[in-house]
């Protein structure tokens, strides 16, 4: 799957969950708490990932098999980007991540928050990810970090999906 597919895909998705609410289908998930919770968690997250600190990310991924990341593969021939579904294989593919160049330095100043539910929060926020994994230069490059986030029985908010999409730069 190339960039054109998942950027289309993640479009449709974006599309069909951030559809408004009927009229009262209940109180607005949106409260200066719940964003504040969201800013600190996306916050702590890209830190932790910063720090290549493994355990505190399992911590904040959602225990699901539905648990999402998608990335670029080792290799062209595994289609240069996949989903990899469920906690411990998102959390073994970060790890590997983790092994080499890898730094997200995110612009906070444009961070969005989408409440989709009471219990799902969606974040945006433009980043420039350095990489050195599958051969990559390690060179910093855009992307739009799009994360979901959902809020477990325990009342506490879990990464749910890890969706960054590259930003063409345009030719100069």
């Amino acid at each position: 799957m190339n960039t054109r597919h998942v950027l289309a895909i993640v479009v449709m998705l974006v599309g069909l969950r951030v559809a408004p609410a009927a009229p009262g289908a209940g109180p607005s998930p949106i409260t200066s708490s719940n964003e504040s919770k969201i800013r600190e968690l996306y916050a702590n997250l890209i830190e932790a990932e910063n720090a290549h600190d493994i355990e505190k990310v399992r911590a904040m991924v959602w225990d699901s098999r539905d648990a999402l990341f998608v990335a670029k593969t080792k290799t062209a021939a595994e289609g240069n980007w996949a989903g990899f579904w469920g906690k411990e294989v998102v959390v073994e593919h970060l790890h590997e991540l983790y092994a080499g160049t890898f730094r997200i330095d995110p612009d906070y100043s444009k961070e969005k928050i989408a409440f989709l539910a009471p219990t799902v929060a969606e974040t945006y926020v433009p980043v420039q990810i350095s990489v050195a994994y599958a051969g990559q230069s390690g060179t910093p490059k855009p992307f739009l970090m799009i994360i979901d986030w959902v809020r477990v029985p325990s009342g506490t908010w879990k990464m749910a999906t890890d969706i960054a999409l590259p930003i063409p730069v345009p030719p100069q």
